[in-house]
Protein backbone atom coordinates (compact mmCIF):
# COMPACT_ATOMS: atom_id res chain seq x y z
CA UNK A 1 0.00 0.00 0.00
CA UNK A 2 1.53 3.36 -1.00
CA UNK A 3 2.25 5.90 1.73
CA UNK A 4 0.19 9.02 1.23
CA UNK A 5 1.79 12.44 1.45
CA UNK A 6 0.67 14.09 4.69
CA UNK A 7 -1.34 17.30 4.62
CA UNK A 8 -0.44 19.80 7.35
CA UNK A 9 -2.99 19.78 10.14
CA UNK A 10 -2.63 23.55 10.44
CA UNK A 11 -1.78 25.32 7.17
CA UNK A 12 -2.87 22.47 4.83
CA UNK A 13 0.47 22.43 2.99
CA UNK A 14 1.77 19.18 1.50
CA UNK A 15 5.47 20.00 1.59
CA UNK A 16 7.40 18.58 4.54
CA UNK A 17 9.61 15.81 5.89
CA UNK A 18 9.23 12.72 8.04
CA UNK A 19 11.65 13.42 10.90
CA UNK A 20 10.93 10.47 13.20
CA UNK A 21 9.65 7.03 12.25
CA UNK A 22 8.94 4.50 15.03
CA UNK A 23 7.50 1.90 12.66
CA UNK A 24 4.24 0.22 13.60
CA UNK A 25 3.19 0.62 17.20
CA UNK A 26 0.15 -0.32 19.30
CA UNK A 27 -2.27 2.47 20.13
CA UNK A 28 -0.72 4.23 23.11
CA UNK A 29 -4.02 5.24 24.70
CA UNK A 30 -5.78 1.87 24.75
CA UNK A 31 -4.89 -0.48 27.61
CA UNK A 32 -6.39 -3.93 26.94
CA UNK A 33 -7.89 -6.08 29.67
CA UNK A 34 -5.30 -8.41 31.20
CA UNK A 35 -7.20 -11.50 30.04
CA UNK A 36 -7.20 -10.22 26.44
CA UNK A 37 -4.48 -12.36 24.83
CA UNK A 38 -3.88 -10.05 21.87
CA UNK A 39 -2.08 -9.58 19.61
CA UNK A 40 -2.90 -5.88 19.65
CA UNK A 41 -3.36 -4.00 16.36
CA UNK A 42 -0.40 -1.86 15.35
CA UNK A 43 -0.33 1.37 13.38
CA UNK A 44 2.31 3.61 11.79
CA UNK A 45 3.81 6.16 14.18
CA UNK A 46 5.66 8.96 12.39
CA UNK A 47 6.40 12.62 13.04
CA UNK A 48 6.13 14.95 10.05
CA UNK A 49 7.51 18.51 9.98
CA UNK A 50 5.64 20.95 7.78
CA UNK A 51 8.02 22.91 5.57
CA UNK A 52 5.57 25.82 5.31
CA UNK A 53 4.43 26.59 8.87
CA UNK A 54 6.93 24.51 10.87
CA UNK A 55 4.37 22.50 12.83
CA UNK A 56 5.66 19.08 13.93
CA UNK A 57 2.76 16.62 13.87
CA UNK A 58 1.59 13.06 13.50
CA UNK A 59 1.88 12.07 9.86
CA UNK A 60 -1.16 9.84 10.25
CA UNK A 61 -3.22 8.35 13.07
CA UNK A 62 -5.79 5.68 12.20
CA UNK A 63 -6.40 4.86 15.87
CA UNK A 64 -9.60 5.64 17.76
CA UNK A 65 -8.79 7.70 20.88
CA UNK A 66 -9.71 5.84 24.05
CA UNK A 67 -7.24 7.41 26.45
CA UNK A 68 -8.30 6.69 30.07
CA UNK A 69 -8.26 9.89 32.07
CA UNK A 70 -5.13 9.99 34.17
CA UNK A 71 -4.48 11.04 37.74
CA UNK A 72 -2.97 14.50 37.80
CA UNK A 73 0.62 14.35 39.10
CA UNK A 74 1.58 16.60 42.01
CA UNK A 75 4.21 18.28 39.80
CA UNK A 76 1.49 19.31 37.35
CA UNK A 77 -0.70 20.68 40.15
CA UNK A 78 2.22 22.71 41.54
CA UNK A 79 3.07 24.06 38.10
CA UNK A 80 -0.56 25.04 37.47
CA UNK A 81 -0.70 26.98 40.74
CA UNK A 82 2.58 28.71 39.89
CA UNK A 83 1.33 29.55 36.39
CA UNK A 84 -1.97 30.97 37.63
CA UNK A 85 -0.14 33.11 40.14
CA UNK A 86 2.09 34.55 37.43
CA UNK A 87 -0.83 35.20 35.10
CA UNK A 88 -2.85 36.99 37.77
CA UNK A 89 0.13 39.15 38.71
CA UNK A 90 0.64 40.11 35.05
CA UNK A 91 -2.52 42.22 34.93
CA UNK A 92 -3.77 40.47 31.77
CA UNK A 93 -6.83 39.08 33.54
CA UNK A 94 -9.45 41.57 34.85
CA UNK A 95 -11.19 41.01 38.20
CA UNK A 96 -14.27 38.81 37.96
CA UNK A 97 -13.33 37.52 34.51
CA UNK A 98 -15.29 34.72 32.87
CA UNK A 99 -13.20 31.66 32.04
CA UNK A 100 -13.58 28.74 29.65
CA UNK A 101 -11.32 25.69 29.90
CA UNK A 102 -10.46 23.12 27.27
CA UNK A 103 -9.66 20.00 29.27
CA UNK A 104 -7.02 17.34 28.76
CA UNK A 105 -7.25 13.56 29.27
CA UNK A 106 -4.07 13.85 31.32
CA UNK A 107 -6.20 14.93 34.27
CA UNK A 108 -6.63 18.05 36.33
CA UNK A 109 -8.37 21.40 35.90
CA UNK A 110 -7.38 25.00 36.47
CA UNK A 111 -10.95 26.09 37.24
CA UNK A 112 -10.90 25.52 41.04
CA UNK A 113 -7.67 27.51 41.40
CA UNK A 114 -8.92 30.26 39.10
CA UNK A 115 -12.09 30.46 41.21
CA UNK A 116 -9.87 31.31 44.18
CA UNK A 117 -8.94 34.46 42.24
CA UNK A 118 -12.56 35.38 41.56
CA UNK A 119 -12.90 33.97 38.04
CA UNK A 120 -16.17 32.26 37.14
CA UNK A 121 -16.64 29.52 34.51
CA UNK A 122 -18.84 29.90 31.42
CA UNK A 123 -20.12 27.21 29.11
CA UNK A 124 -21.80 28.25 25.88
CA UNK A 125 -20.81 31.91 25.89
CA UNK A 126 -17.68 33.85 25.08
CA UNK A 127 -15.06 34.10 27.79
CA UNK A 128 -12.57 36.72 28.96
CA UNK A 129 -10.04 33.93 29.54
CA UNK A 130 -9.74 30.73 27.51
CA UNK A 131 -7.43 28.15 29.10
CA UNK A 132 -5.88 25.24 27.25
CA UNK A 133 -3.37 23.22 29.24
CA UNK A 134 -2.01 20.38 27.07
CA UNK A 135 -5.44 20.02 25.49
CA UNK A 136 -5.10 21.30 21.92
CA UNK A 137 -2.50 18.70 20.92
CA UNK A 138 -5.32 16.11 21.05
CA UNK A 139 -7.14 17.79 18.13
CA UNK A 140 -6.59 16.14 14.75
CA UNK A 141 -7.49 19.36 12.92
CA UNK A 142 -5.14 21.95 14.39
CA UNK A 143 -6.41 24.81 12.22
CA UNK A 144 -9.97 24.23 13.40
CA UNK A 145 -8.84 23.87 17.02
CA UNK A 146 -7.15 27.28 17.06
CA UNK A 147 -10.09 28.89 15.25
CA UNK A 148 -12.55 27.44 17.74
CA UNK A 149 -10.63 28.75 20.74
CA UNK A 150 -10.33 32.17 19.13
CA UNK A 151 -14.09 32.23 18.46
CA UNK A 152 -14.80 31.66 22.16
CA UNK A 153 -12.62 34.61 23.17
CA UNK A 154 -14.16 37.98 23.97
CA UNK A 155 -12.83 41.01 22.11
CA UNK A 156 -10.36 41.94 24.85
CA UNK A 157 -9.91 38.41 26.15
CA UNK A 158 -6.75 36.36 26.60
CA UNK A 159 -6.00 32.83 25.45
CA UNK A 160 -3.67 30.89 27.75
CA UNK A 161 -2.08 28.05 25.82
CA UNK A 162 0.34 25.66 27.54
CA UNK A 163 2.44 23.20 25.57
CA UNK A 164 5.44 20.92 25.84
CA UNK A 165 8.05 22.73 23.80
CA UNK A 166 9.42 21.07 20.65
CA UNK A 167 12.73 22.72 21.48
CA UNK A 168 12.72 20.79 24.78
CA UNK A 169 11.80 17.55 23.03
CA UNK A 170 14.76 17.93 20.67
CA UNK A 171 17.23 19.14 23.30
CA UNK A 172 16.42 16.37 25.77
CA UNK A 173 15.93 13.63 23.21
CA UNK A 174 12.32 13.07 24.30
CA UNK A 175 11.47 11.03 21.20
CA UNK A 176 8.67 9.13 22.93
CA UNK A 177 6.69 12.33 23.26
CA UNK A 178 5.52 11.11 19.84
CA UNK A 179 2.41 8.99 20.35
CA UNK A 180 -0.94 8.24 18.83
CA UNK A 181 -3.60 10.74 19.83
CA UNK A 182 -1.08 13.57 20.26
CA UNK A 183 -1.40 15.27 16.90
CA UNK A 184 0.90 18.30 17.33
CA UNK A 185 4.30 19.13 18.88
CA UNK A 186 4.58 22.88 19.21
CA UNK A 187 7.43 25.28 18.80
CA UNK A 188 6.66 28.88 19.72
CA UNK A 189 7.57 29.76 16.13
CA UNK A 190 4.84 27.47 14.76
CA UNK A 191 2.29 28.46 17.41
CA UNK A 192 2.77 32.15 16.58
CA UNK A 193 1.93 31.43 12.93
CA UNK A 194 -1.10 29.37 13.93
CA UNK A 195 -2.39 32.13 16.18
CA UNK A 196 -1.87 34.77 13.48
CA UNK A 197 -4.10 32.79 11.12
CA UNK A 198 -6.86 33.05 13.75
CA UNK A 199 -6.32 36.79 14.28
CA UNK A 200 -4.43 36.41 17.56
CA UNK A 201 -1.08 37.81 18.65
CA UNK A 202 1.14 36.36 21.40
CA UNK A 203 1.60 38.97 24.10
CA UNK A 204 3.79 37.30 26.70
CA UNK A 205 5.03 33.90 27.79
CA UNK A 206 6.20 32.07 30.89
CA UNK A 207 8.55 29.09 31.04
CA UNK A 208 8.42 26.14 33.43
CA UNK A 209 10.65 23.16 34.16
CA UNK A 210 7.76 20.67 33.88
CA UNK A 211 8.54 17.84 31.41
CA UNK A 212 11.97 19.36 30.93
CA UNK A 213 10.59 22.61 29.55
CA UNK A 214 7.04 23.82 28.93
CA UNK A 215 5.71 27.18 27.77
CA UNK A 216 2.56 29.05 28.75
CA UNK A 217 1.74 31.56 26.02
CA UNK A 218 -0.77 34.40 26.46
CA UNK A 219 -2.39 35.69 23.27
CA UNK A 220 -5.12 38.13 22.35
CA UNK A 221 -6.66 40.08 19.48
CA UNK A 222 -4.59 43.14 20.29
CA UNK A 223 -1.40 44.03 22.09
CA UNK A 224 2.31 43.80 21.33
CA UNK A 225 4.74 40.91 21.37
CA UNK A 226 6.87 41.42 24.49
CA UNK A 227 10.55 40.70 25.10
CA UNK A 228 9.90 37.23 26.55
CA UNK A 229 8.09 36.06 23.42
CA UNK A 230 10.75 37.61 21.19
CA UNK A 231 13.45 35.84 23.20
CA UNK A 232 11.63 32.50 22.85
CA UNK A 233 11.25 32.97 19.10
CA UNK A 234 14.93 33.82 18.72
CA UNK A 235 16.12 30.92 20.88
CA UNK A 236 13.92 28.33 19.23
CA UNK A 237 14.68 29.60 15.74
CA UNK A 238 18.38 29.39 16.53
CA UNK A 239 18.02 25.85 17.89
CA UNK A 240 16.65 24.56 14.61
CA UNK A 241 13.04 23.67 15.49
CA UNK A 242 12.12 24.19 11.84
CA UNK A 243 15.12 22.36 10.38
CA UNK A 244 14.33 18.71 9.53
CA UNK A 245 18.01 17.81 9.86
CA UNK A 246 17.98 18.96 13.48
CA UNK A 247 14.63 17.41 14.37
CA UNK A 248 15.79 14.09 12.87
CA UNK A 249 18.27 13.77 15.73
CA UNK A 250 15.30 12.27 17.60
CA UNK A 251 15.58 9.15 15.41
CA UNK A 252 19.10 8.41 16.61
CA UNK A 253 18.14 9.15 20.20
CA UNK A 254 15.18 6.76 19.94
CA UNK A 255 17.35 3.91 18.73
CA UNK A 256 19.91 4.51 21.51
CA UNK A 257 17.21 4.71 24.18
CA UNK A 258 15.47 1.54 23.01
CA UNK A 259 18.74 -0.43 22.91
CA UNK A 260 19.82 0.90 26.32
CA UNK A 261 16.56 -0.14 28.01
CA UNK A 262 16.58 -3.61 26.50
CA UNK A 263 20.23 -4.16 27.42
CA UNK A 264 19.74 -2.93 31.00
CA UNK A 265 16.70 -5.14 31.59
CA UNK A 266 18.44 -8.16 30.11
CA UNK A 267 21.34 -7.63 32.51
CA UNK A 268 18.98 -7.35 35.49
CA UNK A 269 17.26 -10.57 34.49
CA UNK A 270 20.63 -12.27 34.07
CA UNK A 271 21.59 -11.46 37.66
CA UNK A 272 18.21 -12.51 39.06
CA UNK A 273 16.99 -9.03 39.97
CA UNK A 274 13.24 -8.45 39.82
CA UNK A 275 12.32 -5.22 38.07
CA UNK A 276 8.95 -3.47 38.00
CA UNK A 277 7.92 -0.17 36.48
CA UNK A 278 5.94 2.86 37.62
CA UNK A 279 3.88 5.11 35.40
CA UNK A 280 1.67 3.33 32.84
CA UNK A 281 1.82 6.45 30.73
CA UNK A 282 1.34 6.59 26.98
CA UNK A 283 4.99 7.69 26.65
CA UNK A 284 6.07 4.27 27.95
CA UNK A 285 4.12 2.33 25.32
CA UNK A 286 6.38 2.90 22.31
CA UNK A 287 9.49 2.42 24.45
CA UNK A 288 8.42 -0.99 25.79
CA UNK A 289 6.96 -2.18 22.49
CA UNK A 290 9.93 -1.09 20.38
CA UNK A 291 12.39 -2.64 22.83
CA UNK A 292 10.47 -5.93 22.85
CA UNK A 293 10.10 -5.95 26.63
CA UNK A 294 7.99 -8.73 28.14
CA UNK A 295 7.01 -9.84 31.64
CA UNK A 296 10.19 -11.89 32.05
CA UNK A 297 12.13 -8.63 32.11
CA UNK A 298 9.52 -6.29 33.61
CA UNK A 299 7.10 -7.99 36.00
CA UNK A 300 4.51 -5.22 36.09
CA UNK A 301 3.95 -1.48 35.80
CA UNK A 302 2.22 0.32 38.67
CA UNK A 303 0.05 3.38 38.17
CA UNK A 304 -2.09 5.61 40.38
CA UNK A 305 -5.00 5.53 37.93
CA UNK A 306 -7.44 2.86 39.10
CA UNK A 307 -9.02 2.56 35.64
CA UNK A 308 -5.76 1.01 34.39
CA UNK A 309 -5.50 -1.67 37.09
CA UNK A 310 -6.21 -5.16 35.80
CA UNK A 311 -5.19 -4.13 32.32
CA UNK A 312 -1.90 -4.56 30.50
CA UNK A 313 0.57 -2.34 28.69
CA UNK A 314 -0.38 -2.11 24.99
CA UNK A 315 1.57 -4.45 22.77
CA UNK A 316 2.89 -6.49 25.71
CA UNK A 317 1.69 -8.95 28.35
CA UNK A 318 3.01 -6.75 31.17
CA UNK A 319 0.22 -6.15 33.72
CA UNK A 320 -0.70 -2.75 35.12
CA UNK A 321 -0.95 -2.96 38.91
CA UNK A 322 -1.70 -0.69 41.84
CA UNK A 323 1.02 1.10 43.83
CA UNK A 324 0.09 -1.10 46.83
CA UNK A 325 0.77 -4.23 44.78
CA UNK A 326 4.10 -2.78 43.74
CA UNK A 327 5.15 -2.27 47.34
CA UNK A 328 4.05 -5.79 48.30
CA UNK A 329 6.12 -7.25 45.46
CA UNK A 330 9.33 -5.87 47.06
CA UNK A 331 11.10 -5.35 43.73
CA UNK A 332 14.85 -4.92 43.49
CA UNK A 333 14.44 -1.95 41.14
CA UNK A 334 11.58 0.18 39.83
CA UNK A 335 11.85 1.85 36.43
CA UNK A 336 10.19 5.25 36.56
CA UNK A 337 8.74 6.06 33.14
CA UNK A 338 7.69 9.63 34.06
CA UNK A 339 10.75 11.38 35.57
CA UNK A 340 8.66 14.32 36.82
CA UNK A 341 7.04 11.94 39.32
CA UNK A 342 10.27 11.19 41.20
CA UNK A 343 9.69 13.52 44.17
CA UNK A 344 6.05 12.45 44.38
CA UNK A 345 6.71 8.70 44.41
CA UNK A 346 9.57 9.08 46.89
CA UNK A 347 7.12 10.70 49.29
CA UNK A 348 4.15 8.43 48.55
CA UNK A 349 6.01 5.11 48.50
CA UNK A 350 8.88 5.41 51.01
CA UNK A 351 9.28 1.61 51.14
CA UNK A 352 10.69 1.81 47.61
CA UNK A 353 13.17 4.60 48.19
CA UNK A 354 16.57 3.57 46.98
CA UNK A 355 15.13 1.37 44.22
CA UNK A 356 14.03 4.00 41.71
CA UNK A 357 15.68 4.02 38.28
CA UNK A 358 14.85 6.77 35.78
CA UNK A 359 13.94 4.91 32.58
CA UNK A 360 14.88 7.50 29.98
CA UNK A 361 16.80 8.50 27.99
CA UNK A 362 18.82 5.59 29.40
CA UNK A 363 18.19 3.74 32.70
CA UNK A 364 19.78 5.85 35.44
CA UNK A 365 19.62 5.22 39.17
CA UNK A 366 17.92 7.77 41.39
CA UNK A 367 20.81 9.88 42.77
CA UNK A 368 19.68 8.89 46.28
CA UNK A 369 20.03 5.17 45.52
CA UNK A 370 23.70 4.68 46.36
CA UNK A 371 23.39 6.10 49.83
CA UNK A 372 20.07 4.42 50.63
CA UNK A 373 20.35 0.83 49.39
CA UNK A 374 22.45 -1.75 51.25
CA UNK A 375 25.35 -3.12 49.17
CA UNK A 376 23.71 -6.58 48.98
CA UNK A 377 20.72 -5.02 47.24
CA UNK A 378 22.91 -3.31 44.68
CA UNK A 379 24.73 -6.54 43.92
CA UNK A 380 21.46 -8.29 43.05
CA UNK A 381 21.07 -10.33 46.25
CA UNK A 382 17.32 -10.04 46.90
CA UNK A 383 17.01 -12.62 49.66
Amino acid sequence: MPVLTPICRSCRARRGDVVLDLGKQPASDFFPELQDPGPDPVYPLRMWLCAECGLAQLAEDPTVPEEPRGVEPAALVAQARDAIGRVMRSGLVPPGARVLEYGSPHGGSWLPMLAEHGLSPVDGDQADVVVDCFGMMHAADQHAAVAERASRLSQDGVLLLQYHSLATIIRNGQWNALRHGHFAYYSTVAVTRMLAAAGLTPRTAWRFDLYGGTVLLAAGRSGQVDTEVRALLAEEGGSGVGDPRIVRSLQETAESSINALRGWLQRQRGTGRRVYGYGAASRAVALLAAAGIDDTMLSGVADASQVKWGRRMPGTVIPVISPAELVRAQPDAVLLFVPDLLDEVRAALPALNGRWVIAEPVPTEDPATRRMVPPARLSGDNK
